[in-house]
């Protein structure tokens, strides 16, 4: 990858997890009686005010949660492209796919709602495909570069045994991340459609589905800011 394009890579990954970190925090300060716990990241984006599936729904500032839903999900995908830019490899394929998925997903959150009028209107299905996609996409994206990391740490080469220790941490860490998110996912479903499982909130297991993508954004982006830091450095 060339320097320039592993740079606003990385600053592209922390970008977007920082944009998404920093809305939530100031939309979710905005809504009155918000709980990380009880409610769904997107109850803070919904412009309607009212009760929807037990919950009261009141967020003045929906526009800067809906606006951090795109713009993560449309720097992911830019931030994948140019981290794979020249790979024709089947992983690289696979992984700037997934991304774009993720980016979809996110752009469909950020649309459309998840409200009592976008229920009545059938909209609301746009809302639930565009979460599926972006919890999904993204969490399988952070797997398939962890498995590539993984396979490149255990390949023969010259590399130093302090660089293949490296790949195989981040590489192990993608893919329990990816794993975890897809994990939150399935329980947030579970627990959500049972009356006999209650282990956790919906929205921890949501935060657990979605927050597995954003560690992973800060991951990637650091890696690449510190291995482009250390070729530099070593030129030097």
């Amino acid at each position: 990858m060339r320097p320039n394009k592993s740079t606003t890579a990385a600053a592209a990954w922390v970008l977007a997890a920082t944009v998404y970190f920093v809305a939530e925090a100031i939309s979710a300060s905005a809504f009155p009686g918000y709980s990380y716990a009880t409610n769904y990241i997107s109850d803070l984006g919904v412009p309607d005010v009212g009760p929807f599936q037990g919950r009261i729904i009141d967020s003045p500032l929906h526009l800067v949660m809906n606006a951090a839903f795109i713009v993560h999900g449309v720097l992911f995908a830019i931030a994948a492209v140019l981290a794979t830019a020249g790979s024709r490899t089947a992983s690289a394929r696979w992984f700037r796919v997934l991304a774009v998925v993720h980016g979809v997903g996110m752009v469909l959150v950020g649309s459309f709602h998840g409200s009592q009028s976008a229920v009545e209107s059938g909209l609301a299905v746009l809302h639930v495909a565009g979460a599926a996609l972006a919890i999904l996409g993204g969490n399988a994206a952070a797997v398939v570069a962890g498995a590539v990391l993984l396979r490149r740490a255990g390949g023969a080469g010259r590399e130093s045994g302090t660089r293949r220790g490296v790949r195989r941490w981040i590489g192990t860490a993608s893919v329990v991340l990816g794993i975890a998110g897809v994990v939150g996912l399935v329980m947030l479903e579970v627990d959500s459609g049972s009356s006999s499982i209650d282990l956790l909130p919906d929205g921890v297991w949501e935060r657990v589905a979605v927050y597995a993508v954003l560690a992973w954004d800060l991951l990637a982006g650091i890696t690449l800011l510190r291995t482009r830091r250390s070729v530099v450095e070593a030129r030097a």
